[in-house]
């Protein structure tokens, strides 16, 4: 089960949280080299980690092993503050498009090969079905290449929005990616099973609420 934490409900996740920035930090400073996210602590936090940050997390064997972090495109985000040289056209915006950001999954619970790991399955089933209840469809992601043909073949529709770059050891490119009730069912399939993978009831956007 993949469990949402937004402001309202982080102050009953600190022990979580805690993990969750850790993970982070192992994936992207250690493994990735993003040197300029590397904090003493090894606690990977920064300025969008704020009041509209909508957290993801899964939770295996009594601690976290995959995380992703969601932000409106409505408010400062990675590709409009930070990676703006990845975006060569008009920048997405709208309450109907958020951006997907830090997804990473503890070494073990990974995939082997062109399988998805339950893991990753989880948390890309989760965007989905959040996606799909809170009137949003479409994600920005700054990711390496090697992820479109994957995306594709679990039918999400890919627009890339500049040419990749180089950031620490990887080539990132900056895709929109749209998904509907196709994109759900794939990866169902893929587990063998259509149960709901958030915990707990559905959450509106917050962003439209406000």
């Amino acid at each position: 089960m993949i469990e949402i934490i937004t402001a309202d409900n982080i102050h009953l996740y600190r022990t979580e949280m805690d993990e969750a920035y850790r993970l982070r930090h192992d994936v992207f400073v250690e493994e990735k080299g993003w040197c300029d996210l590397a904090h003493a602590d090894h606690r990977e936090i920064d300025q969008f980690d704020n009041h509209y940050a909508l957290h993801m997390i899964c939770r295996q064997d009594g601690r976290v092993v995959g995380y992703q972090r969601m932000l409106p495109t409505t408010k400062p985000h990675l590709l409009s503050s930070v990676l703006a040289d990845l975006c060569e056209v008009e920048r997405p915006v709208g309450e109907d498009i958020w951006e997907w950001t830090r997804y990473c999954v503890a070494r073990p619970y990974r995939e082997r090969g062109r399988t998805l790991s339950p893991v990753a399955n989880a948390l890309l089933s989760a965007i989905v079905e959040w996606g799909m209840e809170s009137g949003v469809n479409r994600i920005i992601i700054e990711m390496e290449p090697i992820w479109l043909l994957r995306l594709v073949q679990l039918n999400f529709l890919i627009t890339p929005l500049g040419i990749p770059r180089d950031i620490g050891k990887d080539s990132v490119v900056a895709v929109v990616a749209k998904f509907d009730c196709r994109t759900l069912e794939m990866l169902q399939a893929l587990r063998g099973n259509s149960e709901r993978v958030l915990q707990g009831q559905r959450l509106p956007n917050p962003v439209a609420a406000e």
